[in-house]
């Protein structure tokens, strides 16, 4: 018995130092807290079109349920908000990759999405309704054999509509907004639409021309969503303040204001009302696309003098370089770079850019490309003759290169150098992915709440048009006096 005791007295402090091995090596999982929360600022990102859930006002502020949501939690727990619209999948994969705390853009609540992200409790029961321009004579599922029906990428809609093609024998086009879908129907490229109920709804509420035939469909419901296993403070937060939002009244309010009998209704005024009303934001997209533009360029034509001039480079090394720079970036989309500046690098590198600074790095890189092939063949232009004269005088490769070839070819590179400016104006519209203001953005935020899609692309078409213009001759003149 004595010895027994003793062996267990021995044994025990090996266990002991054996479970404190264990507790060190594995730490207890800590708790959300939501009061960790106060004090702080969290990049929220959302949807740029999604009414009545996210959209901008007259004033261009971005409002909607989402928004009111968001911001009355916000306050109700003590923390801060800065808000970025960048499109529902440009927002989703940006709280992934790390570049947002949170997206609240009316995300469905799936098995698919939880394998990559946390959502907050539910805060809207969603649904899909079928709708149809007022005129047609369609009036249910059993009217859409060999019909065309359009749906918005990545939604419920989308996921029901494809469900039932083939039961019914009508195809499918998926679009990215739900102006877009409105727009196919007013001009006749499609004869439906499926999507979210209170987006129907808003949008039929708004005049746009459309009406529902069928009852809502059962759905998924909304919840805001975080990376996996990250930022599970503010979720625990974001959980908290919502429960109280429904407990005294906020949350019954918010729905009344933007779903209720006397929801918020924009204007509609005439065409040139429109125009003043969307004139300060549009303003905006234009100070934005050329300053970004101008940044890019000045970086465009830096790297395609440096390439330029390895592309006619005696080493091979040099050539080979500037070759494979003009492959990858005139062979690849601009926007896979402004979407690996902007999601990717963070992820593998740790380094987060601005928006504005990825569009001007993106645009760069691409426009360099074709400068560089821009300036080589300006260089290549040059009379040899000259250069031979040159060489025979005595001058220096260097010197020949600097005096004699460079400002013949800058003059005969001109013409393409401007036409270059003009398709990078064109060009910067493509950031709008990654929610850079740039004109085609401000747009966009304008017809999402009005849905006068046509009328507003035809304004900014005036503005592009004004634009370059101006561009255009400011280029020319400082060409003349470049030439003098």
């Amino acid at each position: 018995m004595n010895e027994n005791k003793r062996r267990l007295c021995g044994i025990l402090p090996v266990l002991g130092a054996l479970c404190l091995a264990v507790l060190l090596a594995f730490p207890a999982p800590t708790l959300a807290d939501a009061d960790s929360v106060k004090g702080k600022t969290f990049t929220v990102t959302t949807d740029t079109t999604f009414a009545p859930f996210e959209y901008r006002d007259s004033n261009g502020e971005l409002v909607g349920i989402d928004m009111d949501l968001i911001r009355a939690i916000a306050k109700e727990e003590g923390f801060d908000v800065k808000i970025e619209s960048l499109g529902f999948n440009a927002a989703m994969v940006a709280t992934q990759s790390g570049n947002s705390d949170m997206t609240i853009a009316g995300a469905s609540i799936t098995d698919e999405r939880k394998q990559t992200y946390d959502f907050s409790d539910p805060y809207f029961d969603s649904g899909v309704l079928m709708a149809v321009p007022e005129s047609s004579d369609i009036t249910g599922y059993q009217d859409l054999s060999g019909k065309t029906v359009a749906v918005k990428t990545g939604t419920e809609g989308e996921a029901f509509a494809k469900s039932i093609a083939e039961k019914y024998g009508f195809k499918t086009i998926s679009v990215d907004q739900t102006s877009t879908m409105v727009q196919m129907l007013q001009a006749g490229q499609a004869d439906a639409m499926f999507d979210d109920y209170p987006i129907v709804a808003y949008g039929i509420e708004q005049g746009n021309g459309m009406k529902a035939v069928t009852e809502k469909e059962a759905g998924n419901s909304y919840g805001a969503v975080v990376a996996k296993g990250k930022n599970q403070d503010l979720l625990q937060a974001f959980n908290e303040g919502l429960a109280k939002l429904k407990a005294n009244g906020t949350y019954d309010q918010i729905m009344e204001k933007y779903l209720g009998n006397n929801a918020v209704k924009a204007e509609q005024p005439s065409f040139v009302g429109l125009l003043q009303q969307s004139a300060p934001a549009l303003l905006t997209g234009v100070k934005n696309t050329l300053l970004v533009t101008v940044v890019a360029f000045a970086g465009a034509l830096v790297l395609g003098i440096i390439f330029g001039l390895f592309k006619i480079a005696h080493n091979r090394i040099l050539r080979g370089l500037a070759s494979f720079y003009v492959w990858l970036f005139r062979g690849t989309p601009l926007l896979i770079w402004a979407f690996f500046f902007y999601f990717a690098l963070p992820q593998v590198v740790g380094v987060k850019l601005s928006v504005f600074a990825v569009g001007a790095l993106a645009l760069a890189l691409n426009a360099g490309a074709y400068i560089t092939e821009i300036v080589r063949g300006a260089i290549q232009s040059v009379d040899t003759g000259q250069t031979e004269a040159a060489r025979s005088l005595g001058c220096s490769a260097g010197l020949t290169l600097r005096s004699i070839v460079l400002p013949q070819a800058a003059k005969i590179a001109t013409p393409s150098l401007i036409n270059q400016l003009i398709i990078m104006v064109k060009d910067s519209s493509i950031l709008l992915a990654i929610g850079f203001g740039e004109l085609l953005y401000q747009a966009q935020q304008i017809y999402a709440a009005n849905l006068r899609v046509s009328e507003v692309l035809f304004i900014v078409a005036l503005f592009y048009l004004v634009t370059i213009s101006l561009l255009t001759m400011l280029a020319n003149w400082a060409t003349r006096r470049f030439s003098e």
